[in-house]
């Protein structure tokens, strides 16, 4: 990574605000309020998100938004939580409460291709690369990185991420699946001056941009690295270790991993454990980013298998994790500063996105912005927006994933 911006553009600009003003007009009114003059012209991008709490307003938003501060691409959602940065440049994490983040950005240089993809737009995934880069309107030799905002209710977002691995397998995507109306089950997705309530929105970012990444699964790994021996789709039937042991069955290997945990991981692997996926096979040394983590869904005694909350195939590595509020706290905190000494505290960060879910928060760790104000500490400075998901969206190695209970952190940067 270099410090140095690319020749030939000036730098990139992002800015967010934050209200919790109850009134929408007021919100809005009060986030331009604050971004005036935060940049030295029209902003290229816009993203907006919204608490639920706004839910009958939605349709209103953009007529206002648009009529204050026009904004050409703009997209955005409504939110289990929102987040943003406060006048005195504090994140804020914002549940429960009525709340509205705008976040606008200056990009020199960058191509900015907003859209809406209805479910049944998406190609099937025997269908070219040629077929989605039409549907996005991009081209994969511009090496787009995505913004992704989806529906809950939309079946196909694993499709869509699979799709767009496969067209631009160079750009990273990150996002989340927006919160929904518990009345009408319909979500909030915003795309320049429309209002949609399923599919997905997006925008593809093009040009003298990068997207860094850190996706905090909130998890720690337990005993010893397995390589998957026999599965059958997701039931894992057998597993062998590093050392050339013969087969046997996972839940026997299980059984006696636990019986060599603490006391309080014996209780906390009781309703707690997960089992992570490495998704590098020619990696040596592996992390603890380098996992995937999925849940486990059920165990067969007679056979002594397991069920996995996704495919597995004989070759795969696997070890098991444990998450609570401390591991999660740990886990975020390894990964940023891993970024930090890979970043070499580089300059040309400008703004970052924060995809949290739901299940994380103060609920999670029982204090306001932990993971926000944990993300400030080490990258201070950064305009940093977002929401909470009921899903997020972020890659593990060179793929895509839908991931539940982890914060996906976008670091927006010049090259």
């Amino acid at each position: 990574m270099t410090d140095i911006p690319q020749l030939g553009h000036p730098p990139m600009e992002w800015a967010n605000a934050v209200s919790t003003c109850p009134s929408l007009e007021g919100a809005v009114k009060e986030v331009v309020e604050q971004l005036k003059g935060r940049l030295t012209a029209t902003p290229d991008l816009g993203l907006v998100f919204i608490s639920a709490s706004f839910t009958s307003e939605f349709a209103r938003l953009l007529p206002l938004l648009q009529s204050l501060l026009p904004i050409p691409a703009l997209v955005g959602c409504g939110g289990g939580g929102i987040v943003g940065t406060d006048t005195q440049g504090q994140p804020q994490e914002l549940e429960d409460i009525p709340a509205l983040s705008l976040t606008v950005a200056r990009l020199p240089g960058v191509s900015v291709q907003s859209f809406h993809l209805s479910s049944d737009d998406l190609p099937d995934l025997d269908s070219p690369p040629a077929a989605w880069s039409e549907l996005i309107g991009v081209a994969p030799e511009q090496n787009p990185q995505f913004i992704l905002m989806a529906d809950p209710f939309a079946s196909n977002v694993n499709d869509l991420l699979q799709g767009l691995d496969f067209a631009y397998p160079s750009g990273v995507k990150i996002g989340g699946l927006a919160g929904i109306d518990g009345f009408n089950r319909h979500s909030g997705l915003f795309c320049d001056r429309s209002l949609h309530t399923e599919g997905i929105v997006g925008v593809a970012l093009s040009g003298p941009l990068v997207l860094d990444t850190i996706v905090a699964q909130g998890c720690r790994p337990i005993g010893p690295i397995y390589r998957v021996d026999n599965a059958e789709r997701n039931i894992l039937l057998s597993l062998g270790t590093a050392n050339g042991d013969a087969p046997r069955p996972p839940l026997e290997i299980l059984q006696e991993l636990f019986e060599t945990l603490s006391e309080g991981d014996r209780k906390l692997a009781q309703s707690s454990l997960f089992i992570g996926v490495a998704q590098d096979s020619f990696k040596l040394t592996l992390d603890q980013g380098d996992f995937l983590i999925r849940t486990l869904l059920g165990v067969d005694p007679k056979m002594g298998a397991i069920a996995v909350g996704d495919r597995l195939r004989p070759g795969q590595r696997v070890q098991f994790h444990l998450r609570d509020a401390h591991t999660s706290a740990i886990d975020l905190e390894n990964l940023l500063q891993r970024y930090q000494r890979q970043a070499k505290a580089s300059t040309t960060a400008a703004g970052a996105l924060m995809f949290a879910c739901n299940g994380r928060g103060e609920g999670l760790y029982d204090q306001a912005n932990f993971d926000s104000s944990l993300f400030a500490q080490y990258l201070p400075g950064l305009p940093l927006g977002g929401f909470f998901c009921g899903g997020e969206i972020g890659p593990v190695g060179q793929t895509t994933f839908l991931h539940g209970f982890t914060s996906v952190f976008g670091i927006c940067r010049q090259p």
